[in-house]
């Protein structure tokens, strides 16, 4: 996939998570500009608005840092090992984090720490 057709899926996500977030904060009487607010405005709005357990919070992060990783060259490289991301995987999900190998491993680790915790 191009550097250009990523960040043009990478707009389209972040285009229909603002339509999202709008009627979020719309049905929740939260006064939020999600259409001139940056990324990181929204952010920092959604975090005051105590919307940080959302889902829609989370997807909006995961855009945001796969959008910074495009611009500073290190789109499709796995947070956790730095070797690259399965193509099969970021044509999946675009915002995708982790390679297939660190992904299965912190979806354990994150089980084991559900069970020590409940």
């Amino acid at each position: 996939m191009s550097r250009s057709h990523t960040r043009h899926e990478l707009s389209q996500l972040e285009s229909n998570l603002r339509i999202e977030i709008g009627k979020l904060a719309q049905s929740k009487n939260i006064s939020l500009d999600t259409q001139s607010s940056s990324r990181c405005e929204l952010i920092v709005l959604l975090t005051q608005a105590g919307l940080c357990e959302h889902p829609l919070f989370s997807q909006i992060t995961q855009v945001d840092a796969a959008v910074c990783q495009l611009d500073i060259g290190l789109y499709g490289l796995c947070s956790d090992c730095e070797n690259e991301i399965e193509a099969e995987r970021l044509d999946i999900n675009p915002v995708e984090q982790r390679c297939t190998q660190c992904a299965e491993s912190h979806q354990h680790e994150h089980r084991q720490e559900l069970r020590l915790t409940h």
